[in-house]
């Protein structure tokens, strides 16, 4: 019975040591939440504004230097550029990625697939270890982006996705991550990057009505790539927001379990501790009975 009561006392104290763990990582992540959820918050006015304009632009206009970009042609190459985490502990926000991203190969991108011509751009390590236990042609150039995450190191992976599809090396390329709507809900989208899409409303296309100072295809040749600078890094935004806002929720939903935990430890604590009374008392009762006879 004491061996049981050590072994209730250790696990009680193992769960209070995991409960302050779980605690301190929803407080920092609740600290970190709120930077990227101001820089989202102000960054996807603006990015949204600069992608609607570019989508009307290609809609309306026929341009020699940026319209390489948004020349849709026979998809034999695929790049996804698949947005995780650096680290765990953030309930399925990693796995839900990589599900949407394995989903979009499996249902969209089957034959490139089966031809290896599907080719999987990591930003966050999580990703990476994923794709690449599992065989996929993950690359790990920009898998680090997020232990200094800036406007820059995003930009030379946004450049690097232009180049390789102006050289014709990809056919089409989309971003896999995760949307932030707020600290519990995120929402996991495929956006595409290359080409460039056109507005989807026919009508608001045609009203939009561009003057161009200077050269009109010089202008927008120049234009083209620095709001995908944007759109790229916008996503990258989103995913951190969500990575702190999911971080913060499973922590918050941990340290819930091992309150229950604790609770009903303390229960069999107590229930073994007044068993034990209970029987050395009988044993002493038993003891003075016979003595008595």
């Amino acid at each position: 019975m004491a061996g049981q009561l050590k072994e209730v006392r250790n696990r009680i104290k193992s769960v209070q040591s995991t409960q302050q763990i779980t605690k301190a990582m929803k407080m920092v992540s609740a600290a970190k939440l709120r930077r990227a959820q101001d820089a989202i918050i102000q960054m996807r006015p603006y990015a949204q504004k600069l992608q609607e304009m570019l989508s009307n632009i290609v809609s309306n206009t026929t341009v020699e230097g940026g319209n390489t970009l948004a020349t849709e042609r026979a998809v034999e190459r695929v790049l996804l550029i698949v947005i995780t985490s650096d680290r765990g502990l953030a309930g399925a926000y990693n796995a839900n990625v990589i599900k949407l991203a394995k989903q979009q190969i499996r249902e969209k991108y089957a034959n490139q697939f089966a031809k290896g011509n599907v080719t999987i751009w990591n930003i966050g390590k999580k990703g990476y270890e994923h794709f690449v236990k599992n065989n996929f042609n993950a690359v790990d150039t920009y898998k680090d982006i997020f232990l200094k995450l800036s406007f820059e190191s995003v930009q030379r992976a946004s450049q690097a996705a232009v180049k390789a599809f102006q050289n014709k090396e990809f056919d089409t390329v989309e971003i896999v991550y995760s949307e932030f709507k707020n600290a519990a809900t995120q929402r996991f989208v495929v956006e595409r990057f290359l080409p460039i899409p056109k507005a989807s409303n026919a009508s608001t296309a045609v009203k939009a009505d561009f003057i161009f100072d200077p050269n009109k295809d010089e202008l927008v040749a120049e234009l083209m790539p620095k709001i995908l600078n944007t759109q790229l890094f916008k996503a990258v935004l989103d995913a951190q927001a969500s990575e702190h806002g999911a971080r913060m929720t499973a922590m918050d939903k941990a340290s819930e379990n091992a309150n229950e935990l604790l609770r009903n430890l303390k229960i069999s604590y107590n229930r073994a501790r007044q068993a034990a009374i209970t029987t050395e008392l009988t044993e002493i009762v038993s003891g003075a009975a016979a003595l008595q006879g």
